[in-house]
């Protein structure tokens, strides 16, 4: 079997090769270049007369080209020489005028600047004549294969197999690129790649089936280290404190031993110990063990022989315990006492372990250890099995069973699963390989639970499952545009949605050739939106738009910022997750993303907030009363990833609000820049500290564009907790934008940037736009993103309008043929 599948991986390149010349099931539309291109039908360019033409090079040469030259060459453009007459020819160039015009960045503030009509006249003359030429010939450009990611390889397991499995474990992290994870040119296929593949395949292979072969394993679950333990964690029962919270999956029925182990300091005592605690297990809710340990003996014990000791006090919290196949959650955790001691009553910060020597304070869970299965009873009745195993040979009446109908079986096992797993119609080629490894295995003496798993072995590591394969009609002629096929469709569409393979209704629309059109493709979009899988959005999308992912790294100086935890870590970047799902769910305007007067918050994260009345760990809707705090300018994640660990960062955060919120990056710092003065005097504001760095001529032309952005949001400190001083001098928020806007605090700089909204959601689209396409946004795709949001715009940008612009756009729904 495993001789088989490393032959297979060694082929890859073939088959891949092969699978992209296989003629598509699904009919496609007319393939000429008119009738492709219907929808942009009859948009011829249009010049500009000679006089306006006129007018705008002289307001370039007037404004724009002392910078903007041939011997300047300030931000890489060279307005001196650029071309009017033919502006299509020259779109690049002009592409990068009309995003620093829009931005209001260009003339910079403090330069002669031309009426603000005249700047929009340019401006729309510049947008009007791309557009004409580009909508008429839209430049189509899609890569050809596009690799599963390792987000996209987890959700497709979950909706094939009905198997939640930890892809980080499995397979390594995918290489990123404008942003996002997804980029096909830049997802490689290394051998070291594939070998973790085929290892992923056999395990989850196995754990679907339920193979009664597996052997014992230890698997080790951790507490993160700044993780608080004197609170509740959420899920685990009411009354506890600490501990962890266990979502595992058991591949057959059987027992597992379930170890629970202390956090021990460098020379191994236990910290707390002189108090009396209960440690408790659950599973799945229900108490199913209860240890006693602490207080003087076992304090004592502890002093006199800590490694010892420690390891016979958590002998008494190991148990072995019968689980039936299938997710369960395993709760470890502390009885809180019914009334509060004098320590905890004193805790001082948000954390506990704030000296890793010193045993005092309480004692805390470090890891659990879970081994197993032992005495295996069978394979259980697990929600996978129930997924595979559409039909079995043992449902039938032993007078009943044939080699022949186990075949059958099988056939229709396979061909169910692979139309799912290769999103599309299954050939007879196709089910044919996979019944073949079925066979083999039967043959070499396995039962039919074994020669499944072989054959879902090799269908997890096929390349139509895990490349998505766009393949050219056989009746294009190379270079010519056309439209995908009604399963590619699906295919795109479920991935930019859901990261995850189309569902039985999309792929039933496809077959039909029905999903193209566009009153059934809009009514699927919204299906889609609303369904509880387009959460991902959350965490995929904006947790990489964002930078959310990075918010689980980062650790500010505990001296200066000693509440900070793992806690309020994860709380932070959940309550933006949060944000954004609700944006996508209840269909909401893309803007609320700034102005929502609304937020998600636990205890833990309403008490940073300062938010009264919000009790548990649970996250809950709630009012924002406090403009300072409305939309993504308040959160206290976006706050800490724009801050150094030990202060704010002006600069950052300027930078980031320019880049991430705004469309338009700043430039790299030149190579001679002065280091910042990290040691000020005392009483020496940030804005002071900003102001003396400013005075070098290599630094004051970017930093004049980002530091009034980040100095707006300076009442923040580096963790997003409000504060009015800095370094014992009052803090002075006001300050003036790039854009000659005068601005004081977030709620001001908030509504600056919602004068201009176009702004803020044009880089939103750019970023759904790049993230739906799995490929970078050119300067040839900018008519459609602007199309997308003149289409958007009575709708106030709702989220949907967004959505189903880029989806009913040439460039999601055409390619070019390079067959």
């Amino acid at each position: 079997m495993r001789r088989g599948l490393s032959v297979l991986v060694a082929t890859w390149s073939l088959a891949i090769t092969t699978a992209a010349g296989r003629p598509e099931a699904t009919a496609h539309p007319s393939t000429d270049a008119r009738g492709a291109l219907s929808f942009v039908e009859g948009q011829q360019p249009a010049p500009g007369s000679a006089g306006a033409v006129s007018s705008y090079r002289v307001l370039l040469d007037k404004y724009c080209v002392t910078c903007h030259n041939q011997r300047a060459r300030t931000a890489g453009l060279t307005l001196d020489t650029a071309e009017l007459t033919d502006i299509p020819a020259g779109a690049e160039v002009w592409e990068k005028v009309i995003r620093k015009v829009r931005g209001g960045m260009m003339p910079p503030v403090g330069m002669p600047r031309p009426e603000q009509a005249a700047l929009d006249a340019l401006v729309s003359h510049l947008e009007t004549t791309i557009d004409r030429a580009v909508l008429a010939a839209p430049t189509l450009r899609g890569p050809i294969l596009h690799r599963l990611t390792r987000v996209e390889y987890r959700n497709a397991i979950r909706d094939v197999l009905a198997l939640d499995i930890d892809a980080a474990a499995l397979l390594p992290a995918d290489e990123e690129a404008f942003g996002f994870d997804n980029i096909a040119d830049v997802q490689g296929v290394s051998p070291a790649l594939m070998e973790r593949y085929l290892s992923a395949a056999w395990k989850v292979s196995s754990l679907a089936v339920g193979s009664p072969k597996i052997l014992p394993l230890l698997d080790t679950y951790r507490v993160r280290g700044d993780t608080s333990q004197h609170d509740h964690i959420e899920g685990l029962p009411i009354g506890t404190r600490g501990g962890i919270l266990i979502r595992h999956y058991f591949p057959v029925d059987g027992e597992y031993v379930i170890s629970p182990k202390l956090y021990r300091n460098t020379v191994d005592n236990i910290r707390g110990l002189e108090r009396e605690y209960t440690l408790e297990i659950t599973v799945d809710g229900t108490r199913v063990h209860l240890a006693r340990f602490g207080g003087t003996i076992d304090e004592r014990e502890s002093y006199a022989r800590p490694a010892a000791a420690g390891d016979e006090l958590e002998r008494r919290f190991k148990i072995r315990y019968p689980f039936k196949a299938g997710p369960h959650t395993i709760g470890v955790a502390f009885l809180k006492p019914s009334s509060a001691t004098t320590l905890e009553l004193l805790q001082p910060f948000g954390r506990e372990r704030v000296d890793p020597i010193t045993p005092v304070g309480i004692t805390e869970l470090d890891r659990v250890l879970l081994e197993g299965p032992f005495n295996v009873t069978g394979p259980g009745d697990s929600p996978s099995r129930r997924r595979v195993f559409s039909c079995h040979p043992n449902d039938e009446p032993p007078a009943r069973r044939s080699a022949e109908r186990e075949v059958g079986c099988a056939t229709r096992i396979l061909t169910t699963l692979a139309r799912r797993a290769y999103r599309g119609t299954v050939t007879e080629t196709e089910g044919n390989r996979l019944v073949s490894f079925y066979q083999r295995e039967r043959e070499k003496g396995g039962d039919f639970d074994a020669g499944i798993e072989a054959a879902l072995t090799y269908l997890l590591v096929s390349p139509q499952f895990l490349f998505r394969i766009e393949r050219d009609p056989e009746d294009v002629r190379a270079g010519a545009p056309y439209r995908v096929g009604d399963l590619e469709l699906a295919s795109r569409l479920s991935f930019f949605l859901w990261s995850s393979v189309p569902d039985d209704e999309l792929l039933t629309l496809a077959a039909r050739n029905r999903l193209h059109q566009p009153a059934v493709l809009e009514q699927q979009v919204q299906r889609m939106l609303a369904d509880e899988r387009a959460r991902v959005f959350g965490a995929n999308f904006a947790g990489q738009w964002l930078f959310l992912r990075n918010v689980r790294g980062l650790v500010p100086d505990p001296d200066i910022f000693p509440d900070f935890d793992h806690n309020l870590r994860q709380a932070m970047q959940r309550e933006t997750e949060m944000l954004f799902e609700s944006i996508v769910l209840e269909d909401r305007s893309a803007l609320d993303l700034l102005t929502a007067d609304y937020t998600f918050v636990n205890e833990r994260l309403a008490r940073h907030y300062g938010i009264a009345n919000v009790y548990g760990t649970q996250f809950r809707r709630v009012p924002v009363t406090n403009e300072a705090r409305r939309g993504l300018l308040g959160h206290g994640s976006l706050l800490t990833l724009t801050s150094y660990a030990n202060r704010t960062s002006p600069v950052i955060r300027g930078k980031y609000v320019l880049t991430n919120l705004l469309g338009t990056p700043p430039p790299p710092p030149p190579p001679d820049v002065p280091p910042f003065n990290e040691t000020p005097a005392k009483g020496l504001s940030m804005r002071e500290r900003m102001e003396q760095h400013r005075r070098s001529p290599a630094c004051a032309s970017c930093h004049q564009v980002m530091d009034p952005i980040g100095l707006a949001l300076e009442n923040f400190d580096g963790i997003g907790s409000w504060r009015t001083s800095d370094n014992g001098a009052a803090i002075d928020a006001s300050a003036t934008l790039w854009n000659g806007a005068r601005v004081a605090g977030p709620a001001e700089l908030r509504q600056a940037i919602l004068s201009r909204p176009d702004l803020f959601v044009r880089t939103m689209t750019e970023m759904l736009f790049t993230y739906g396409l799995g490929r970078g946004i050119e300067h040839y795709d900018m008519p459609f993103i602007r199309s997308i949001l003149r289409e958007a715009a009575p709708s106030n940008y709702r989220f949907s309008s967004l959505v189903l612009g880029i989806v009913t756009s040439a460039p999601f729904q055409m390619r070019r043929s390079e067959s």
